[in-house]
């Protein structure tokens, strides 16, 4: 099979390796689509994420889906031909945190695409992949593989729409405009909240939230005194989601929120010492919480997305074949002129 093979920063190769082996209750997707990730991203142009350092050759790619080619002895609810999503996350289960039901903390967690751990774990960027048979979400065959892709990310989302728990009627601010932010942005307005505002440096991801919805955007790179003075008009935001992974986006969120009010920090931050203004959420009993991946949501974003109960349409902006997929990285970098890059295999 052809898989991308990520050797270095910048270093990616379109190479031949073996097809993966089959256990008896793993199954083997013929994978159609992949997006581009922020930590793919990173992988790409710096060779780490945060800690996370490429140490040998990494097939990167969590957010993907295609077709079942072959399953195991063992395995019973799929079928090959079935159209899947695929959850890139392997948790063990036994652990404290998988029993007590956040298996997205799992200590002994399988992340595809990752180089958290060594030997690395590879990813989706590949035409073909093995899995385990409960990381497979079948899919209506209506769906275009590019839109199924998308699950991975929702899941992201709706995670965090959860962390801040009820959104009902809320007035809720984004700060960071990415493929992230805005579905974050649309995971709350799916939960209900009556006010949605956003910012980002650059115009286009926030004229692309307005068309998906939202009430305010702000445009920060200069600054962040119209949204500080639209926060004090609507007495604070209840909620507050960052997803620019800035340390500047978090305090402009934490000045903008409530007394009172969550701030669920989305994105992630640059490794090392970062700057919070902690007296203020001592002062104002400002919440702040962590959404790490995704608990137990990822078939709630597939349904979303085979319902289109959220729609994610506008958030795909461009595909390139296989072949072309360091340019895919490239274009997927471009943030003025894309938001979601998938890559079709």
């Amino acid at each position: 099979m052809q898989a991308c093979v990520l050797h270095a920063a910048q270093d990616l190769r379109i190479e031949t390796r073996e097809v993966p082996p089959l256990a008896p209750q793993e199954v083997r997707i013929r994978v159609r689509a992949g997006g581009i990730c922020g930590s793919d991203l990173h992988y790409f142009f710096h060779g780490r994420v945060g800690d996370f350092v490429i140490r040998e050759p990494l097939v990167p790619g969590h957010e993907f889906a295609g077709e079942v080619a072959e399953v195991g002895s063992a395995v019973q609810r799929l079928a090959p031909g079935m159209r899947v999503c695929v959850n890139p996350a392997r948790n063990c289960g036994g652990c404290p945190r998988c029993r007590e039901g956040r298996p997205n903390l799992c200590e002994r967690v399988f992340f595809m695409g990752s180089a958290s751990k060594f030997p690395h774990m590879h990813g989706g960027f590949a035409e073909y992949t093995t899995v385990a048979e409960g990381q497979c979400f079948p899919v209506d065959a209506e769906l275009p593989f590019a839109e199924m892709a998308m699950a991975e990310p929702l899941s992201v989302a709706l995670h965090a729409a959860h962390r801040a728990g009820n959104l009902m009627g809320q007035k809720v601010l984004v700060t960071g405009a990415g493929p992230i932010g805005q579905l974050v942005m649309l995971a709350a307005r799916r939960g209900g909240a009556a006010h949605l505002a956003i910012t980002d440096m650059i115009d286009p991801p926030l004229a692309a939230a307005r068309g998906m919805g939202a009430d305010a955007s702000f445009n920060v790179a200069g600054g962040t005194a119209a949204l500080q003075d639209a926060a004090a008009a609507i007495g604070g935001y209840d909620v507050v989601f960052e997803a620019s992974g800035a340390s500047a986006g978090l305090n402009a969120g934490l000045m903008a929120v409530r007394a009172g009010g969550i701030v669920v920090q989305v994105g992630s931050l640059p490794g090392g010492e970062t700057p919070v203004m902690a007296n203020r959420i001592m002062a104002r009993e400002i919440d702040l919480r962590g959404a790490f991946r995704f608990g137990e949501v990822f078939g709630d974003a597939v349904t979303c997305l085979e319902k289109r109960l959220i729609d994610i349409r506008p958030l795909l902006t461009a595909k390139f074949p296989m072949d072309q997929a360091s340019a895919a990285f490239a274009a997927a970098r471009d943030r003025a002129q894309n938001l979601k890059v998938v890559i079709e295999f």
